[in-house]
């Protein structure tokens, strides 16, 4: 695997998808209407996902839920009011979680949570765009080949 881009090292886009509000109407549309092979992750009933290889151009599609965004960037259930709430999730793996965090604190962007190992065993920076979509760059290893 080589560097992508210059700066962060990028790899890959590792994954996308809205962040929804009522999960069963998008999954009707994702599911349904378009077809995608969501499945439940693991005891959520409202976290719904593509595997790897499942889509191809996309490592890893998901709809998240609202409450577990904000659960996984704020500890809490409910996204702060101050902060637009974001309406889709974007990750890039990047070649080194911590030069990519400490690139992004150096440019001056606000971190939302900080090079933070998930439960799952991935390494995450979260952020929001200008646009206002909820940002990552991530160490996946399942999703690395080398």
């Amino acid at each position: 695997m080589t560097q992508g881009l210059s700066g962060l090292g990028v790899f890959f886009v590792a994954g996308f998808g809205p962040i929804t509000r009522n999960t069963e109407e998008s999954r009707t549309l994702y599911a349904d209407a378009l077809g995608l092979p969501l499945k439940p992750y693991g005891d959520t009933a409202d976290y719904f996902l593509t595997e790897d290889g499942e889509l191809e151009g996309c490592r890893h599609f998901a709809l998240w839920p609202l409450a577990q965004a904000a659960q996984s960037c704020f500890g809490r259930d409910e996204w702060p009011a101050e902060l637009p709430v974001p309406q889709a999730w974007l990750e890039f793996d990047v070649k080194d979680i911590t030069i990519a965090t400490e690139r992004l604190k150096a440019r001056v962007y606000h971190l939302l949570i900080a090079n933070r190992e998930e439960p799952w065993g991935q390494k995450v920076t979260r952020f929001l765009s200008p646009e206002g979509l909820l940002v990552a760059v991530s160490e996946t290893p399942w999703l690395r080949t080398d």
